[in-house]
């Protein structure tokens, strides 16, 4: 097996010391300082549930992703945190909709399964945000920022998280529905373990997407309504899929068990299309009803302050030989996503795979459909 170098297996591989962070912030840390759209969100935060009848709206659950982002390798810390509004409207003209959105963090209550001060068992119930300040001063304009604290509640499980799920900031700004952005998280947090699925009751399912108890009481609606609209999205903008099986007692559907896949490379070079595309007309392409955007056409701005991207290379992917000098970036995305195996005998499947289309393949389509590739053959043979 192969040692893996990249900034995040370095991360990994380090021992941390007592009081330090897990290792989802250690991840953080080394995707923020290696720059682009990746970000890493602690598992004890997606895995948290919402309080019986609350959950978080779609702008809110936008707004705690890019508080994430921002935060980084920090998050667990004691201290502010800042963010420009510049950074959170996306377009928005005014800053009405970003007052709303810090309320909304601060007053929505999540549960986590805990112990009393006897040992027994028992619910802690707490916010994610413990104060906040946001500028108002109108003079300010594009230079407004907003500073928050994390709870002493929330920096514990951010700190102790050891697993994390690796999001892409285009993806989590492009769902619509909130219900497929918990999915899309899930699964993110899923994907490359042993068994990337999840199963629940329907109680858990509400819990884990935030579905009030009293929305699609009919498993038909639900269906329809929240699964379908999710998985039609995912499938669109993540880059992996979702199906989902439905088990049954009698007639009534009891539990669900989601499964996860990484998707091959010529789905994630859509993906990458679709990601730079303008939002206007996404759903028209997902279902099909209009005709495919020639890539590249109405990208979506690069939204102010945030990380630049990675300079990729602009070389094509070698025809012959080893990957295993003068492609550093190539060797890099194999040592982290290719499970261990052989580099050079991954890069061989791709050549076969990708056939003439590996000719036109540059920089971050490149890069994105040689991970896709690597995850799909872990997904597929296991570990060697």
């Amino acid at each position: 097996m192969e040692t893996d170098d990249s900034p995040i297996a370095e991360a990994l591989d380090e021992k941390p010391e007592e009081g330090s962070p897990g290792r989802a912030m250690r991840v953080a840390a080394a995707l923020k300082a290696k720059g682009g759209d990746e970000f890493a969100k602690p598992g004890n935060i997606i895995e948290i549930k919402f309080v019986k009848g609350e959950s978080l709206s779609l702008t809110a659950s936008r707004l705690l992703a890019l508080m994430i982002l921002t935060a980084g390798g920090d998050a667990w810390e004691d201290r502010p945190h800042r963010i420009r509004k510049a950074d959170i409207r996306r377009g928005h003209k005014g800053n009405e909709r970003i007052s709303d959105m810090l309320q909304e963090l601060h007053r929505t209550l999540f549960a986590v399964d805990d112990k009393s001060w006897r040992g027994k068992k028992a619910t802690l119930l707490f916010s994610l945000i413990s104060r906040s300040k946001e500028e108002t001063d109108e003079d300010g304009g594009e230079t407004g920022w907003i500073e928050w604290e994390f709870t002493p509640d929330a920096r514990k499980l951010i700190q102790a998280s050891e697993t994390y799920a690796v999001l892409n900031r285009q993806a989590v700004l492009g769902f619509r529905s909130n219900y497929a952005l918990k999915l899309y998280e899930l699964g993110a947090l899923r994907l490359h373990r042993r068994q990337a699925t999840w199963r629940g009751d329907m109680q858990a399912l509400r819990a884990a997407l935030g579905i009030p108890p009293d929305v699609y009481t009919d498993f038909a609606q639900l269906r329809r309504k929240v699964l379908e609209k999710a998985k039609s999205e995912i499938d669109q903008l993540a880059h992996f899929r979702v199906e989902w099986r439905e088990i049954r007692q009698g007639r009534t559907v009891t539990e669900l068990e989601f499964r996860f896949e990484p998707k091959g490379a010529p789905e994630v070079l859509e993906t990458v299309d679709e990601l730079d595309r303008h939002s206007a007309g996404r759903q028209a392409r997902r279902t099909g009803s209009v005709e495919t955007v020639t890539a590249g056409q109405g990208a979506i701005a690069a939204t102010p302050g945030a990380a630049p991207a990675i300079k990729q290379s602009e070389s094509v992917f070698p025809s012959s030989g080893s990957i295993r000098f003068g492609h550093a970036d190539l060797l890099e995305v194999a040592r982290k996503y290719g499970g261990g195996w052989d580099v050079d005998l991954i890069a061989s499947g791709f050549r076969e795979h990708m056939g003439n289309r590996l000719e036109k393949l540059r920089g971050a389509k490149l890069i994105a459909a040689w991970k896709g590739f690597c995850e799909g053959w872990v997904n597929r043979r296991g570990r060697p």
